[in-house]
């Protein structure tokens, strides 16, 4: 039987499900600001910003933002729906923090601003390379947390 205070959690990736378990609470970042999921949450659809993706095993440590007790991943943009006490999260990479390669996320990040610099300006070649800056960056900070 399900834990009433549990919600169902599947995180997914072009390559496949990186998650699939129930969790006490969900903490991510929407276009409109940081989100914390809990169980019975009212339905919800969302675009998400890279950011990190932490899930909490026991409510109350996301509320201490005891992240020692999460399921951490570096998040890029997606996709979230909440519906029926379940939470799907669709993005483009869901990576744990100690599979990060710092070098080659600090390489990569230098090469987007680079092309960003280049990029004629309200191009969306320019629009792109602004979106993997984010992503990046948000991947940077989620190693230096």
């Amino acid at each position: 039987m399900a834990d009433e205070h549990k919600i169902r959690v599947e995180v997914l990736t072009p390559e496949g499900q990186v998650f699939d378990d129930e969790v006490a609470m969900v903490s991510t970042r929407t276009k409109t600001g940081s989100l914390g999921i809990l169980a019975n949450h009212a339905p919800l659809m969302a675009m998400l910003d890279p950011t990190e993706l932490a899930l909490y095993e026991n409510k109350e440590d996301g509320l201490n933002a005891n992240r020692e007790n999460a399921t951490r991943f570096a998040q890029s943009e997606g996709y979230l729906q909440v519906a029926d006490n379940r939470v799907l999260v669709l993005v483009e990479d869901a990576i744990p923090p100690d599979q990060v390669d710092r070098g080659e996320i600090e390489s990569k990040l230098e090469e987007a601003k680079h092309n960003a610099e280049e990029a004629e300006e309200d191009s969306e070649a320019r629009a792109r390379f602004e979106r993997d800056v984010k992503r990046y960056e948000a991947f940077l900070s989620v190693l230096s947390d």
